[in-house]
């Protein structure tokens, strides 16, 4: 059987997809990133932990962007959240493993390793959202040079991801940041979402009710979403956004399938709702801000 490898290899090579290699990663805020002056934490740190050896990324007081450009770019980039509870990120299963399937389908990546943990005296997703932001005007300032379509540029994120992606997506276009130079001159508003098992979508005070800070309007972009129904403490939030995405007639895909719990990312489970990567595509699709020759 050894000797029919190279083989093996040689006859499914044409096939196979071609990864490119991530570029350098961009430091978001070269002068120091807002409000944080002052701020000691520990290292920066990255440990494997689970069953599945996934890396947790702790400390991050520099954010930076790293961006996956598709071998065969169709336009369509999307900026990927990891998860963590806004505490860690868990950078492998919810990020650089999910540039690399974005590129596998022609979708350039940029994973954003945003800051944690929780600076004390602000929203749980206030530093965060900077960092996001910023990071979707410089994609779009790179648009030409990275082959992006600046109309065809999503989020996707998982769990407090998740969370931050509805933050982008749901916002008003206001920056959470004073502007520092010619890209926060651009559009830092998504064209879509993609939200994975997205946490802290309900008002704690009223679980019939969106978090406050999530506003969505007629003009919030299409999203699509996915949940397990055995996640217990978040699945009814994903109804939700749904159900006010559906009232205030915004295009939206939502998949609740009966097992999977929280925290699979990309493909960690043996439950169907590992399909999600595939009905991700194809929503893009039917969406057409992924598009097919």
């Amino acid at each position: 059987m050894t000797r029919l490898l190279p083989a093996l290899i040689l006859l499914f090579a044409p096939h196979l997809e071609v990864q490119a290699d991530p570029l350098d990663p961009i430091i978001l805020w070269p002068d120091g990133a807002p409000g944080d002056d002052g701020l000691k934490l520990p290292k920066e740190s990255v440990e494997k932990k689970g069953p599945y050896q996934i890396d947790i990324l702790s400390n991050v007081s520099v954010p930076t962007l790293t961006w996956y450009p598709a071998e065969n770019p169709t336009g369509t980039a999307v900026l990927v959240c990891p998860g963590g509870g806004y505490h860690i990120l868990a950078s492998s299963h919810e990020g650089s493993e999910v540039c690399e399937w974005l590129n596998s389908i022609g979708i350039s990546a940029g994973l954003l390793k945003y800051r944690v943990p929780r600076r004390e005296g602000i929203e749980k997703h206030h530093a965060p959202l900077q960092d996001l932001q910023r990071s979707i005007s410089l994609v779009r300032q790179s648009a030409e040079a990275w082959k992006v379509n600046p109309d065809r540029i999503g989020v996707l994120g998982f769990s407090a991801g998740g969370h931050l992606a509805t933050m982008a997506v749901t916002s008003d276009g206001s920056r959470t940041y004073r502007k520092m130079d010619e890209a926060d001159e651009i559009d830092c508003v998504p064209d879509f979402g993609v939200l994975v098992y997205p946490a802290y979508q309900l008002d704690e005070s009223d679980p019939d009710s969106l978090s406050p800070e999530i506003q969505i309007s007629e003009s919030t972009p299409p999203c699509f979403i996915v949940m397990a129904h055995d996640d217990s403490k978040w699945a009814e939030g994903a109804a939700r956004l749904y159900i006010e995405m559906r009232r205030n007639d915004r295009p939206c895909e939502l998949h609740v399938f009966a097992k999977g719990g929280h925290g699979f990312g990309l493909a960690n489970t043996d439950e169907a709702i590992r399909s999600w990567p595939n009905l991700a595509e194809q929503w893009m699709v039917v969406s057409g801000v992924l598009e097919r020759e």
